[in-house]
């Protein structure tokens, strides 16, 4: 049985009540509130100060947070002491050493990723100056925080990440599968995107044998001049 002090939860049809997703109705307690979203600080603290629930709901093909829901007590006295702290010249300043500490963890990151990028490239020496600049293309795209690309996630190594970024860069730079009409079938997309990977691939193995691939190449083409005409 979930746990009702913390738990994800969904509206349900009567107002007051929620759904958990066992389809399990419940009423809201007597005094508890939502907080919506928007204010990350406050959010962390009421869901760290006890009990709540974070109401969630579909939208585009995935669940988004609507606010938490917890005591309204709770959640004032903890705004009030929130604000009462950002009034302090002293969080300006925590704040703005934060922002610098992930801003240089971030500037790190994004070099150690370009460098796992030309690690799994490991183009001939008479493509270095591509291997360069394609790594450097698709760190670009893949590192900055909110990209949603599989260069964020922590749950795979660094060296995992890059290959997977770059056969996703190369998918949407050299190949037409933004623009392809796939059937709707169980595993057809799965089946599209392992078909272009291997010609990914294939052509990256060119470059690593130092084989004369020419400016006609969709590789070359994307790295030199932004993409597949």
């Amino acid at each position: 049985m979930a746990n009702v002090e913390t738990m994800d939860v969904k509206w349900a049809e009567r107002e007051g009540y929620v759904e958990t997703f066992q389809k399990k109705e419940m009423k809201i307690p007597v005094g508890w509130a939502l907080l919506p979203p928007g204010d990350a600080g406050l959010t962390r603290r009421v869901k760290k100060a006890g009990p709540h629930w974070v109401v969630k709901s579909w939208y585009k093909k995935r669940w988004i947070s609507k606010g938490v829901l917890a005591p309204g007590s709770s959640i004032e006295s903890l705004r009030a002491e929130l604000d009462a702290e950002r009034e302090d010249p002293a969080y300006a300043k925590k704040l703005e050493a934060g922002r610098k500490r992930r801003a240089k963890q971030e500037e790190v990151y994004a070099e150690d990723f370009a460098g796992a990028v030309r690690d799994f490239l490991s183009f001939h020496a008479d493509y270095a100056d591509l291997e360069e600049k394609m790594a450097e293309l698709i760190a670009a795209h893949a590192v900055p925080v909110g990209s949603g690309t599989v260069a964020r996630t922590k749950r795979i190594p660094i060296e995992q990440r890059a290959e997977a970024a770059t056969i996703a860069w190369l998918r949407h730079q050299t190949t037409s599968y933004d623009h392809m009409h796939i059937a709707r079938v169980k595993g057809e997309r799965r089946e599209v995107r392992r078909a272009l990977a291997e010609e990914s691939r294939r052509r990256l193995a060119g470059y690593r044998k130092g084989v004369e691939m020419g400016a006609g190449c969709p590789v070359w083409r994307a790295v030199n001049h932004g993409g597949t005409p």
